[in-house]
């Protein structure tokens, strides 16, 4: 009896979501708490409600449907007061201190809206309480209807994995939402790593203070790249005040090797010392390939040249090879067309890893191939770069490097000025990385040559612009460090004291 009067009230429910007597609904719903309303019901409820992209709307209600006694409070941020200010400073201080003491204290969400406009929201924050399951699913519901929300802030709400998890599978579904900070949420399993995964959508993702250890940065290391995938969207990634340490920097530092869509990492104040700092300082400058690596190397090749041959014209020069081939199948027909291939073609590849670069004509043809195969949707396709960061969201002095960011690029193991060296493979080192924040680790004067050879074999124009290696355990005029502070600041995009005087005198002739 009870689960048929459970089954009449879905019913019941579902129809008036349909109308507009929402109101009576959530009467009803509230009328029966023990008929299994708030299980069976409600989830019904919930997938038949239709958002209105309101958050101040959308929030009470499916907390009502779902039973909640404590409904958070939509509330706008407060505006940050002015730096200009000077009377009354301290007074605008403590009203702003006794604000925040007051919003925390109980569940609200912070919203920052556009014009006062509520369909209009750009930010949501939600701080110091605790988000359990219902709230996760109120917000994987909403989130999506918010199509103008940019980041999303969770700040010391002791998430689970399982929130984290259905919330990643949420961002995809929100057209312009690419920041999330998850500060202050340490995760039992560390599945940090599934935000950035090589489908994700997020460029700007900061993890401080959720206690990520060694493995950890494993993960992170692995989703960052391997040899075979790697993820392109991300750009910023803040990892400070973590417990990674020496090993999890290896683990990062194995992650750098094939990425090369990250523009900012940093990792201050991890208890980094000589150990790990000296796999970050290497990745930085070329490094030799494993024999693992090398083999992937030679397959990427081997399927780049197939894959450019059968989008080529007949007439092409580069199918006479296997022209010749085709004598020897007619004389052995045993012999597959796999292995013939694989006779001549092998010894070209080997030559291509170590001592000849790469035929243009065929590095042409697969980057046309990789722009027609974009998808139109993907946040890193060239057309779509103003929805991948607006200009609010760049961080200064990095505007040029990040619209170039959405270019698709071929893995690194296709590049083409490989060098062979004492019997290894060298590969020219992440130059797509141009900021690193290694401050208040544990690094000492024997890991400061290792950066500074590195960097001074990136090339001109390109590499690491900013390298922040403050607070750490050697002296600031230790020669080598003075060494890599005056190479910085010839790099930094933002030291232009003296660039723009000769412009301007320039412009006045």
């Amino acid at each position: 009896m009870g689960g048929k009067l459970s089954d009449d009230i879905c019913d019941l429910v579902r129809t008036h979501i349909g109308q507009n007597t929402r109101q009576q609904c959530l009467k009803n719903v509230r009328r029966n708490p023990k008929t299994g309303v708030n299980e069976k019901c409600a989830s019904h409820a919930i997938e038949d409600y239709q958002c209105s992209g309101n958050l101040h709307v959308d929030l009470p209600e499916l907390c009502l449907l779902l039973g909640m006694k404590e409904i958070p409070v939509v509330t706008q941020r407060p505006a940050a007061s002015s730096s200009s200010a000077t009377d009354g400073e301290n007074i605008e201080h403590d009203n702003s201190e006794a604000e925040k003491q007051r919003l925390y204290s109980n569940p609200c969400v912070l919203v920052v809206l556009e014009n006062e406009e509520p369909l209009n929201l750009k930010s949501i924050k939600i701080s110091g309480w605790k988000v359990d399951m219902l709230v996760a699913r109120v917000l994987c519901k909403i989130l999506p209807s918010l199509s103008n929300l940019l980041s999303l802030h969770l700040w010391q709400t002791r998430l689970s994995d399982k929130m984290v998890i259905s919330l990643n599978n949420t961002f995809p579904l929100c057209s312009n939402l690419r920041t999330v900070i998850l500060e202050g949420n340490p995760l039992p399993e560390q599945s940090y790593h599934l935000l950035m995964s090589k489908d994700s959508v997020l460029t700007h993702l900061s993890l401080r203070n959720n206690r990520i250890g060694e493995e950890g940065a494993r993960l992170i290391g692995s989703a960052l790249s391997t040899t075979t995938s790697a993820n392109r969207n991300l750009v910023i990634l803040n990892l400070a005040f973590n417990s990674i340490g020496d090993a999890g920097a290896t683990h990062i530092a194995q992650g750098l090797r094939f990425n090369r869509g990250l523009l900012c990492l940093s990792l201050g104040n991890n208890k980094i010392g000589d150990a790990g700092a000296a796999h970050l300082a290497k990745v930085l400058g070329p490094f030799a390939l494993t024999q693992e690596e090398i083999v992937e190397r030679r397959h990427q090749l081997l399927d780049r040249e197939q894959n450019s041959s059968e989008h080529s014209p007949p007439t092409e020069s580069s199918l006479g090879t296997p022209s010749s081939s085709s004598l020897n199948t007619n004389l052995n027909k045993s012999m597959s067309k796999s292995s013939v291939k694989r006779k001549e073609p092998p010894k070209k590849e080997e030559k291509t890893a170590v001592t000849k670069k790469d035929d243009p004509k065929l590095i042409k043809k697969a980057s046309e191939l990789k722009v027609q195969r974009g998808k139109a949707g993907k946040p890193g396709a060239k057309d779509k770069n103003p929805s991948v960061g607006d200009p609010e969201d760049k961080p200064g002095g990095l505007n040029e490097l990040l619209d170039h960011q959405g270019e698709p690029l071929e893995s690194p193991l296709l590049e083409t000025t490989v060098q062979g060296r004492d019997g290894q493979v060298l590969l020219p080192g992440n130059t797509a990385l141009c900021y690193l924040n290694l401050s208040g680790n544990k690094i000492s004067e024997q890991s400061l040559p290792l950066f500074l050879s590195s960097l001074q074999k990136q090339p001109e124009g390109g590499g690491l612009r900013r390298l922040s290696l403050q607070r750490n355990s050697f002296c600031p005029d230790f020669e080598d460090f003075v060494k890599i502070q005056e190479l910085m600041a010839l790099r930094d995009p933002l030291n232009k004291t003296t660039a723009p005087q000769p412009e301007q005198e320039g412009q006045g002739d």
